[in-house]
């Protein structure tokens, strides 16, 4: 039982009842999807006053920002192009396109981030959940798409066919579409049970995929494994129509989950004892320190973060507070916990023992950023895959 993972409490909430709900991954014995138990409609977690601005990482503007460069040179994109992305946020990616001079638009439906999307890059946003009938309706009021970019937004849906529907009608006949996400392998096979949560309705396999993008008449031709969000899949996907059959790569991903037995029920059925075992192993390491009387502070408001702590109960007996870099998020409470944000300065100025990074899959611009803790002595926790002090 949790609470919604991008639920920030302001002061005046905490006295007031906060809403949980159960947290409940299912493996599907058909298709091999694995998606979260339904229970909260997307309108819960996507609406206008989204707390994720994707500019506040640098890296992830860096990673943008290469796959930009790699991708007008790969499909020849210019001024006579047309670049759809959908999910686009604060406009972190679409901004190098409007650099470029090549048209663009975004997709998104948290209001207040296609205004800093508009304010910031100048990038126009249409302000909604894209789907069969919004992808008509661009294509119509637009032309077709010379390509389509979603980043992080295939595991936020909770209709998966009116979803990718949408990609097809929208899609160019010589078009392509490019989708970023999380891969269940990884997941799996670095514990990383705390990106589960209620926000994040599937978690995805090319196994599990490929019936989907079949049924709506897409071909997957080429895939690119990532090391954002702890290990990603950006998967590349042209019409049937179009004849483009599978790179090696991409058979050779389909063989690497198979001999993984990401078909098989008995690979998901194991998974649980090895997160209760991290569970237990990061609860000795904090009540030890702890009993030492150190002192520790968390880094990062993630929403993966908020699973963690909430599965283990980690509350403020263990953390004094956290920072983030997001003034949006700063002064609010981390749901469920209630655990202070405050702006990372103040562990500069406050100088803990210890400093618990949430966000672990940019723990190295983390701990460069905050390399000055090694001044008085302080030292790292990374949670996942498995509690380790650095």
């Amino acid at each position: 039982m949790t609470p919604v993972s991008n639920a920030f409490r302001r002061r005046e909430d905490l006295r007031s009842p906060e809403p949980f709900f159960p947290l409940k991954a299912l493996v599907c014995r058909g298709c091999w999807l694995v998606q979260t138990l339904d229970t909260l409609g997307r309108d819960t977690h996507f609406h206008g006053d989204y707390a994720y601005f994707s500019s506040v990482t640098k890296g992830w503007v860096e990673h943008a920002q290469s796959f930009v460069e790699a991708i007008v040179g790969r499909e020849g994109l210019g001024r006579e192009s047309f670049v759809v992305e959908v999910a686009s946020n604060d406009g972190y990616l679409l901004q190098h396109f409007v650099a470029k001079g090549v048209p663009c638009l975004g997709v998104d439906p948290a209001a207040n981030c296609a205004k800093a999307a508009a304010e910031r890059y100048g990038v126009k946003t249409e302000v909604g959940f894209f789907g069969r009938e919004m992808g008509a309706a661009i294509a119509r009021r637009n032309g077709p798409a010379d390509l389509i970019v979603a980043n992080n937004v295939l595991a936020h849906v909770p209709d998966l066919n009116d979803f990718v529907a949408g990609f097809r009608a929208l899609l160019a006949a010589r078009g392509v579409i490019s989708f970023e996400f999380p891969h269940l392998l990884r997941l799996m096979e670095e514990n990383q049970f705390d990106t589960v949560y209620h926000e994040h309705y599937s978690y995805l396999s090319a196994l599990a995929l490929a019936p989907l993008f079949a049924r709506h008449g897409l071909n997957m031709v080429d895939v690119e494994e990532l090391a954002t969000h702890g290990g990603s899949l950006r998967l590349f996907l042209r019409h049937d129509a179009a004849g483009e059959g599978a790179s090696a790569a991409m058979t050779s991903l389909i063989g690497r989950e198979k001999a993984a037995r990401l078909d098989r029920i008995e690979t998901y059925a194991t998974f649980n004892a090895r997160v209760e075992k991290t569970k237990r192993k990061l609860l000795s390491l904090l009540i030890g320190l702890k009993n030492e009387g150190k002192r520790i502070a968390g880094y990062g408001a993630p929403a993966k973060g908020n699973t963690l702590l909430n599965y283990c109960g980690i509350g403020t007996d263990f953390l004094d507070y956290t920072v983030d870099r997001s003034e949006a998020k700063q002064g609010l409470f981390l749901p469920g916990t209630q655990i202070p944000i405050l702006a990372p300065a103040r562990i500069l100025e406050d100088r803990p023992d210890y400093v618990l990074i949430l966000p672990w899959n940019i723990r190295e611009e983390i701990m460069r950023d905050m390399a000055g803790i090694r001044d008085w002595g302080g030292r790292f926790i990374v949670p996942i895959p498995e509690p380790k002090v650095l």
